[in-house]
């Protein structure tokens, strides 16, 4: 675990060192941001941020980085996240803390969107579970036409802050382009946890004491 948490550390602070005066800047959600955010602070730069949660919004604010609402934001110079799952051509899964929706906007926003992981998340292949925001208007009918996919279930978490629902596609993931599209197509699915290798400008991984740079669209990890 120890080992974990220092390969979170470095890979965060080596995405901090991306980051330049005057920039507007995405800050993802989970373990991983949680280092990120005391080393973007620790540089004292001029940066505009946006939050996709709470979380670390609150997180933001106590490091003394100005926040503004995403409502008021065209653009991001960089959005800067973890992941659960990083496959070898890119590919990952998102959403294990069911801030995804937010995480899509905020990284199909910026200019570029790195991706900051220790290396027990790199895989082989992708695997379930697949995060997913439902509306909960209809939700019923919703996961009975998502079953045709795969079975769901159905998270016992809080409602995300926009009011959805947080399930899991536990179904089979083969096909990753035609899943996501077929996920996407489902009435009542706000957004799942499938991002796509085109979205990731790069992926900083926590190895050792080193931060691996990997880029998805020179070929993959």
């Amino acid at each position: 675990m120890q080992t974990t948490e220092h390969e979170k550390r470095v890979a965060a602070q080596a995405a901090a060192e991306l980051v330049e005066d005057g920039m507007s800047v995405g800050l993802g959600t989970g373990t991983t941001v949680a280092f990120l955010v005391p080393a973007l602070a620790a540089r004292g730069l001029d940066l505009r941020c946006v939050a996709t949660s709470p979380r670390t919004e609150s997180l933001a604010r106590e490091a003394g980085l100005r926040t503004e609402r995403f409502s008021s934001v065209e653009h991001l110079d960089i959005a800067i996240d973890g992941a659960d799952q990083v496959s070898p051509d890119g590919w990952l899964v998102k959403g294990g803390g069911g801030a995804h929706t937010r995480e899509k906007l905020v990284a199909a926003t910026a200019d570029r969107f790195v991706v900051i992981v220790d290396s027990t998340k790199l895989v082989p292949a992708l695997r379930p579970p697949v995060p997913l925001e439902l509306l909960s208007f209809g939700l019923a009918s919703t996961l009975l036409r998502l079953e045709v996919l795969g079975p769901v279930r159905r998270r016992d978490a809080p409602r995300t802050p926009d009011g959805g629902v947080i399930c899991d596609y536990l179904g089979p993931i083969t096909d990753l382009r035609l899943l996501a599209g077929r996920l996407s197509t489902v009435p009542g699915v706000v957004e799942h946890g499938l991002f796509p290798p085109e979205m990731v400008a790069e992926i900083l991984v926590g190895r050792g004491g080193r931060a691996e740079r990997l880029r998805p669209e020179a070929g993959g990890p």
